[in-house]
């Protein structure tokens, strides 16, 4: 083969090659854009080898208000708010203990900060913890988003401060219910998932330990979650009708559990 040959077949190589590769890329471009115009997000690296700045996994907590129990169908969940007390606690505690039954206390984050003795014990013995803010503002859901994350984020310091030895708070119910999309949204982003409740016992108003077992009975058909306070005045009629409360679950073959988390709430 002629020099002039070789030069010939060398370029006549190198222009297939550059078309094979024009075909290449029209191919992949194809492949990321669908037949009906939709263009597939494009594959990220993954693992320890993954570039700075890659999008984080999603969270596992979702950010609708939890109703439904881990226990199923039939459980109960004995919700505690406005502590820790250091008249009132105690005596909650006695009574869940003396029933073997497990709650989720919803704490003020300055109440926390001021009894972490108390936030010890409830993680002692086996109940959960929920931020309910750093001051009970019922007024949240009309502030600014700054202010939500700071009533939020702080309390759940203090609260996770005071109980130590790396307990974590799970949940997060807003003052009064005052929930906004955003306050959703700040809690599930940081491992809590938004509680509500189905049951009002309305003992905040002290209305007799009677009236607060009835509430529950008559209630409880709305769902599983129940209201009960430890916090914010005397709580002796809630202490009473907790007893009878739990005396009458279990009478009705209702166990008790803990709110959901993670699993899509179906209540």
């Amino acid at each position: 083969m002629t020099r002039t040959q070789k030069l010939g077949l060398r370029s006549r190589t190198a222009v297939a090659a550059s078309a094979a590769a024009v075909v290449v890329t029209a191919v992949g471009v194809t492949a990321l854009i669908g037949t009906d115009g939709s263009r597939a997000p494009a594959a990220r690296p993954t693992g320890p080898g993954a570039a700075p700045g890659a999008p984080a996994s999603p969270t596992t907590v979702p950010e609708t208000i939890a109703h439904a129990s881990e226990g199923g169908g039939n459980a109960v969940n004995i919700t505690i708010d406005d502590g820790p007390d250091p008249r009132w606690t105690p005596e909650v505690l006695d009574v869940l203990a003396a029933h073997d039954v497990k709650a989720t206390f919803c704490m003020v984050g300055l109440q926390a900060k001021a009894h972490p003795d108390l936030v010890k014990k409830v993680v002692a013995a086996g109940h959960r913890l929920c931020d309910h803010s750093m001051d009970h503002d019922t007024t949240m859901d009309k502030k600014p988003v700054a202010y939500q994350r700071a009533q939020i984020l702080d309390a759940k310091r203090l609260i996770e401060e005071a109980a130590g030895a790396g307990a974590k708070v799970e949940y997060y119910r807003a003052p009064g219910g005052a929930f906004t999309p955003d306050s959703r949204r700040i809690a599930a982003a940081h491992g809590m998932r938004p509680l509500g409740w189905n049951v009002d016992t309305k003992d905040f108003g002290k209305p007799g330990a009677a009236a607060i077992v009835a509430a529950v009975q008559r209630e409880i058909g709305n769902g599983p979650t129940v209201l009960f306070h430890d916090g914010g005045g005397d709580r002796r009629q809630t202490v009473d009708a907790l007893d009878q409360v739990l005396t009458w679950l279990r009478e009705q073959d209702r166990p008790t559990g803990f709110p959901v988390r993670t699993a899509p709430d179906r209540a």
